[in-house]
């Protein structure tokens, strides 16, 4: 193939995958803004910055990044308790955060953060999201506390009434047509229109609906312009600075790094080009979310919906994920008009099945199979705090638990790595106990291995291995074998979750 043939088809790719993602993003964007309790345009501004500035300096070229569901609900509690002009020098300071995280290489240590603890947080936001999203089905607002909304669930059912048809049950039947749509067209869509998203299509028959019928139900209210949803932080917001704009930083920071790198791990099983640098990623999303705070917008993360969509469309670079983002900026620049027809019930529907399919059983199934049930009582422990408290202590809780794993090794915490290259082939001995403590160090041995040689890893002098060690090399591993490089194991029988 020419290279004139080559560059065309590559461009190709990424143009068709950058339409699929920004037809994902769209609903997306404006939803998880009304879920955080901000204009549906914050979240628009968000979706362009992580679009055209974080997609031309991503360490994961084909991670796709915007405002994510996993930080909607602390977002929602900043603005519930500080003010909308609070999240300007929260976003300030935690970009900045993560922009040191990424210069002092501190990647690794994100990925050392137990998948129990990880998929019990984004569990709980799921059950969060929902709970609160279920009023706005209602065209009502949620509570501040999930054990508020969850409570008044049955009166929103049961004040419903088939006599009087007012914006509460006109409402709940756009929200229920918008997720019908979006269900039904996900399992029965035509195999020749299967990179249109079941979102997309659920919030265009809700707003259909609500235009043909002319229903009165609350609509999506955007400006003339999206530069007039642009407002930079205040001199006061910025010199205010206290100690809970730091905390509240630190958390966000905290958070949105530990998404983004779960999200980049997942993208970089399912294609085999170039792997994910994570200080890298770390220093780009620093750069957005401090953007995303000089804007007035919510903050954002890499975000697996949409990056596996734009893998799954045959994105080739990361010029698709750049091109999303102008598409964004593109539409509410010519269309605002458009957005403003859209009924707040049907993001909030495509919100619930969002939120639904964040809390999933099918993983702590995987973690009580693997490893036992100290990792499956670590994601429900931090997916009951998050709910009953807060997503900070939420995850706490989690890491906290996490140490108990390391109690019986507490006096053989070392971790002896000896790697060579003998023969064309890496030679990596494994001695002593391999926790989540040494997954850094571990994680950055694995990765500098030479991708074209084949591999013998022996794992016969080591003593224990826990799940979050466990799960990294597992995935390391698989990733090995599937490009069709020799990967011989020696021990790893002996441990639940590894190959032979």
């Amino acid at each position: 193939m020419s290279t004139a043939a080559f560059t065309t088809k590559f461009l190709s790719r990424d143009l068709t995958a950058s339409i699929v993602v920004f037809l994902v993003a769209m609903p997306l964007c404006m939803g998880i803004a009304v879920a955080s309790g901000v204009p549906p345009e914050k979240g628009l501004i968000t979706g362009i910055i992580g679009g055209i500035v974080v997609g031309a300096l991503a360490g994961s070229p084909l991670q796709v990044s915007g405002p994510a569901a996993g930080l909607a609900v602390i977002v929602f509690e900043i603005v519930q308790k500080q003010g909308l002009s609070a999240l300007g020098p929260i976003l300030l300071l935690a970009g900045v955060l993560q922009f040191a995280a990424g210069v002092f290489r501190l990647g690794g240590w994100f990925r050392a953060i137990s998948p129990g603890v990880v998929h019990g947080m984004l569990a709980g936001i799921g059950v969060l999201i929902v709970v609160g999203q279920f009023h706005v089905l209602f065209d009502d607002r949620p509570l501040p506390s999930g054990l508020e909304n969850l409570a008044a669930m049955p009166g929103q059912v049961l004040g419903l009434s088939a006599m009087t048809v007012q914006s509460a049950e006109l409402a709940f039947l756009v929200g229920v047509i918008t997720i019908a749509t979006m269900l039904a067209w996900e399992k029965f869509r035509p195999a020749t229109l299967k990179l249109i998203p079941g979102a997309l299509m659920g919030v265009l028959a809700g707003t259909l609906v609500a235009y043909f019928g002319g229903l009165d139900v609350v609509r999506v209210s955007v400006p003339e312009s999206i530069v007039g949803a642009i407002t930079l932080p205040t001199s006061e917001g910025l010199f205010g600075i206290n100690g809970e704009i730091v905390v509240t930083a630190l958390a966000i920071a905290f958070i949105a790094s530990a998404e983004t790198l779960l999200s980049a791990a997942a993208v970089d099983r399912m294609h085999d080009g170039v792997r994910t640098d994570y200080n890298k990623e770390l220093r780009a999303q620093g750069i957005g979310n401090f953007l995303c705070g000089a804007a007035g917008s919510i903050p954002m993360t890499g975000v697996i919906v949409r990056s596996s969509a734009n893998v799954q469309a045959g994105a080739m670079s990361r010029l698709s994920a750049i091109m999303h983002g102008v598409w964004i900026l593109g539409f509410v620049a010519v269309l605002p008009w458009l957005l403003r027809e859209i009924p707040m019930s049907a993001l909030a529907g495509i919100l619930v099945v969002t939120g639904f399919r964040l809390v999933s059983l099918k993983h702590v199934r995987h973690l009580l199979h693997n490893y036992g049930p100290l990792p499956a009582v670590i994601w429900a422990a931090t997916l009951v705090m998050v709910v009953a408290t807060d997503l900070l202590t939420g995850v706490i809780v989690g890491i906290l638990l996490s140490l108990v794993e390391l109690l019986p090794h507490v006096r053989r915490l070392g971790l002896k790595m000896d790697r060579r290259e003998e023969d064309e082939r890496s030679y990596i001995d494994l001695a002593g106990t391999a926790t989540f403590v040494t997954l850094p160090k571990l994680s950055a041995a694995l990765d500098a291995t030479p991708a074209d040689r084949g591999v013998r890893l022996n794992m016969e002098r080591l003593r224990h291995i826990d799940h979050t060690c466990a799960e990294m090399l597992g995935e390391w591993l698989q990733r090995r074998r599937a490009s069709g490089v020799e990967t011989e194991v020696l021990g790893g029988g002996r441990f639940k979750g590894l190959p032979a």
